[in-house]
């Protein structure tokens, strides 16, 4: 018995077999069977399986609706117009990226966290990062009565203008600004805001430089991979590599420009600072202000302050303004993996008050 034919047995139907010239009984489908109408016998009969309707197919049942007519698809400067409205739809605020990887071109976005300044061959690399962003970073020399110290600043537009750390510059009667390329620069103090540790420098008789592009620090997470870029010891150009730790650290630094001015004679150049109750890097003093920072694990060290914490996409996502040391001692104070950083939003919402004079002013 094939599976064809026992699969259609129900109830006793179709319960015979039908070899060939034995005059079995055949059901014929539609027809009535009875016992008293004895059926003759068919010498050879192949029945159908499965065995054909009682009736025939009314034709409204044959009647079926024609098939669409295929829509053309458009092509040229239409198709990819739609199609970067789509990408764009789809990522929410990340049209820049978009139309880089449909176009194959680079696009530079400075409010756009999705904005890939990394060549798309070395993208996610620290070799790549380091490439793309250190001629956006610079070296900067302060000097006041109490002697002078070394930080790091973020170049953000091509004539000149550098955000850095107050404490950096807090009290300088000079400063000098040294670009990736080696060009020595003087600068002047824009504006400065104590209570966010933050200042704003422009250089004199500068164009044509490498703007960063800012990021949103609203989109890190903790665990994705950072890069810092600074000047530690002097180091120019040093780059260092991580993740973030952690977010929302409440830092505390001092607003009281003597406590700068006592960094700076003791030649660290790094911040006094309170984090989980203790002091680092010096008495914070009496006037101190906290803000929440970005905790990373890349190093930085006394000299990195004002420098770049970036994406793996080239986007500056902090201000690198303290670091934590088992010394309290400034000559001694070394990285142990506990970095903290200005989140890059806190930067672009007080640039224009930094830029009118700074909030110190």
């Amino acid at each position: 018995m094939d599976m064809t034919e026992s699969s259609f047995r129900r109830s006793g139907e179709y319960d015979h077999q039908y070899p060939q010239g034995h005059g079995q009984q055949v059901y014929t489908p539609g027809a009535p069977t009875t016992s008293a109408t004895p059926v003759a016998p068919v010498p050879s009969v192949n029945p159908e399986w499965p065995p054909p309707p009682a009736y025939e197919p009314s034709a409204a049942r044959d009647v079926r609706e024609p098939a669409p007519a295929p829509r053309k698809r458009t092509r040229g400067p239409l198709a990819l117009l739609a199609a970067v409205a789509i990408v764009a739809a789809a990522i929410g605020g990340g049209t820049a990226y978009g139309i880089q990887e449909l176009t194959g071109k680079d696009v530079t976005a400075a409010a756009s966290t999705s904005t890939s300044v990394v060549p798309t061959s070395e993208k996610g690399t620290v070799a790549g990062v380091a490439k793309a962003v250190s001629p956006s970073i610079v070296e900067i020399s302060a000097s006041s009565n109490a002697g002078e110290s070394t930080g790091s600043g973020v170049i953000i537009t091509s004539d000149g203008e550098i955000i850095t750390n107050n404490h950096v510059v807090s009290g300088a009667s000079s400063v000098t600004v040294t670009t990736d390329d080696g060009k020595e620069y003087g600068a002047q103090v824009v504006g400065t805001d104590s209570a966010k540790d933050l200042a704003l420098i422009k250089l004199e008789n500068a164009s044509g430089l490498t703007a960063a592009s800012l990021g949103d620090s609203d989109n890190v997470q903790v665990g994705q991979e950072v890069v810092a870029i600074g000047s530690p010891e002097g180091l120019t150009g040093t780059v260092t590599s991580g993740i973030v730790s952690a977010l929302d650290r409440d830092v505390t630094v001092s607003t009281d420009e003597s406590q700068g001015q006592q960094q700076q004679q003791q030649g660290g150049g790094e911040w006094p600072f309170e984090f989980g109750g203790r002091q680092f890097n010096g008495d914070t003093g009496s006037s101190t202000t906290t803000y929440k920072a970005i905790q990373t694990d890349a190093s930085l060290n006394p000299g990195n302050s004002g420098g770049a914490l970036i994406d793996m996409s080239g986007n500056i996502i902090g201000i690198n303004s303290a670091m934590y040391s088992s010394s309290s001692a400034s000559s001694d104070a070394g990285s142990v993996g506990l970095g903290f950083a200005i989140p890059v939003n806190d930067v672009k919402s007080d640039l224009s008050t930094l830029r009118a004079g700074g909030a110190d002013s």
